[in-house]
């Protein structure tokens, strides 16, 4: 077996996409095989998610007996997103980046047809192929090595699913889109942010754009000494509902004296911007410092993608007080 070469320059996957038959298992499902799975798959699919990359099917045959046999063999719940049908491969591959939300540099696909896999790096120059026989070999890659693995990493399978029934529930709303949002029982969690939060933290600051009202990223080292700084605060923010968690989706940085709390930076998830989460962030920030009788302030910086933070801002009752070399003091 030949040694699979990484891609050093691309960003590490995000999701892997399988073929079933014969790539997965050793048979075909509809030819009447009960194929078991290839054991160094089985160990790629647990040793991927372990670190937080998700799993998915775009696969040929029949969906309902594919999927029978998945859960025979109790894999279906390692699976997020599952595209079986008679199409192309590649349209599979482009409906799983839609419906998860990422990339389509940061997804890879394993199939053990040649003909399979040249027409997706065809359709889809940026996405990764790899040969069935690789895939004992894939967890030893560097595209396959995220540069933190956190808890909440971890478990994003699972907040996936939550959020594809969520989805689900949604689509299924008769109702108007408010009655749906009280419906959910949303519970936002805010908490000073601990040694345990901080890979998670950093994750946010650098993955996060179109919702930080500074464009502000921090390092590891920053947000440990500004944890312990008596000057600032750094909160987190967690939100869960009828259909389970959605994880941390909120960061809140503080810098505060006895007159003043002025907030440095506030990010969220952009998963939750339809959840009305940013006005009650703000919102708990605003309360916490008036209550220590400090005046609430804030920065915010535009960039291309951060109106809707200002927006945020403003309903929640900040004005401008003045424009600054960089953008704008609002309290």
């Amino acid at each position: 077996m030949s040694e699979p070469a990484g891609s050093p320059a691309a960003p590490v996957v995000k999701c892997l996409v399988w073929d079933l038959d014969d790539t997965l298992w050793h048979g075909t499902v509809l030819e009447g095989d009960t194929p078991c799975p290839a054991p160094g798959s089985v160990a790629t699919l647990k040793a991927l998610d372990a670190r937080g990359i998700l799993h998915a099917v775009a696969s040929r045959g029949d969906h309902d007996t594919a999927v029978a046999h998945l859960t025979a063999l109790g894999l279906d719940e390692l699976f997020t997103v599952v595209e079986i049908g008679w199409g192309t491969k590649s349209e599979g591959v482009r409906r799983i980046a839609g419906t998860l939300g990422i990339g389509l540099d940061t997804i890879a696909f394993i199939d053990n047809d040649a003909v399979e896999r040249a027409e997706v790096a065809a359709a889809l120059p940026v996405v990764r192929c790899h040969p069935a026989e690789h895939a004992p070999l894939l967890p030893g890659l560097p595209d396959y090595r995220p540069p933190y693995v956190t808890g909440e990493s971890r478990a994003r399978r699972r907040l996936y699913r939550s959020e594809a029934r969520r989805r689900q529930a949604q689509e299924n709303h008769t109702g108007p889109p408010q009655e749906f949002l009280a419906s959910l029982g949303l519970v936002l969690t805010v908490r000073p942010a601990t040694a345990d939060d901080l890979d998670r933290a950093h994750e946010l600051t650098v993955r996060t754009h179109q919702l930080n009202t500074t464009g502000r990223t921090y390092g590891m080292a920053e947000l440990r000494d500004l944890c312990t700084s008596e000057g600032h605060q750094v909160l987190v923010a967690s939100l869960e509902d009828r259909f389970g968690s959605y994880g941390t989706v909120g960061l809140a940085l503080s810098e505060h004296d006895e007159r003043t709390s002025l907030l440095r930076l506030l990010l969220l998830s952009c998963r939750v911007i339809n959840r009305g989460i940013g006005p009650a962030l703000i919102g708990h920030l605003v309360r916490d410092a008036l209550a220590a009788g400090r005046r609430p302030l804030a920065e915010f910086v535009p960039t291309d993608v951060n109106r809707v933070m200002l927006v945020n801002l403003r309903f929640s009752g900040f004005e401008v007080l003045e424009r600054t070399e960089t953008g704008l003091l609002l309290g």
